[in-house]
């Protein structure tokens, strides 16, 4: 059976909101203090991404108007991988370490800051393809959804891209980088469903 480029882009869309499930379920767990299931969780994006850079590199050769936005979302991916590949095979080690012996924990606090340093870059890519899908959307005549996605990117871009210049703390306890990454990549989802029916 031929796989097309309509299902493709829809398959896309569909990991893209599955990512935002698991990142938000994450998040709330946390910051609800209830014991956050890591591996399940960042086992699944590390199964998600590998298909979406394959799918959004696929859609990208392809597409007639969103050739970028689909190489940011398949850039994204990859670093996304990269990311909770770190999470899942060097967070617990270096953490136990710096429990026995503190002089290690500058070296468990590097390897986390090193994986929100890509985790934001991933973000920034994908608000990047937010505000050009978007851009797209409203080319299209659908003002609402496509301006939303414009302004939800440009937010994620500019907040995640002065995380990674100034420091990751650089919006104290606001997670303004993190949060208007997800909602990006959420209304890019949608406006890939329906960038998919005319592309």
């Amino acid at each position: 059976m031929p796989i097309t480029h309509q299902s493709t882009v829809r398959a896309i869309a569909a990991l893209l909101i599955l990512a935002c499930i698991t990142q938000s379920v994450y998040t709330a767990l946390y910051v609800a203090k209830l014991d956050v299931p890591r591996q399940l969780l960042w086992g699944t994006e590390g199964l998600l991404f590998p298909l979406l850079a394959a799918l959004a590199g696929a859609a990208m050769v392809r597409t007639e108007r969103l050739t970028l936005a689909f190489a940011a979302i398949a850039f994204a991916a990859v670093l996304n991988f990269l990311q909770v590949g770190i999470g899942l095979t060097l967070f617990f080690p270096f953490s136990d370490a710096a429990k026995a012996d503190p002089a290690l924990a500058p070296a468990a606090g590097a390897i986390v800051a090193f994986a929100f340093v890509i985790y934001n870059a991933a973000k920034l890519l994908l608000g990047f393809a937010a505000l050009l899908v978007g851009l797209s959307r409203m080319a299209a005549g659908s003002k609402v959804l496509g301006g939303a996605a414009v302004l939800a990117g440009g937010i994620a871009m500019l907040a995640n891209g002065a995380t990674i210049a100034g420091g990751g703390d650089i919006f104290g306890k606001i997670p303004l980088a993190g949060g208007s990454g997800v909602l990006a990549t959420l209304l890019l989802a949608v406006s890939l469903f329906a960038a998919a029916k005319d592309d």
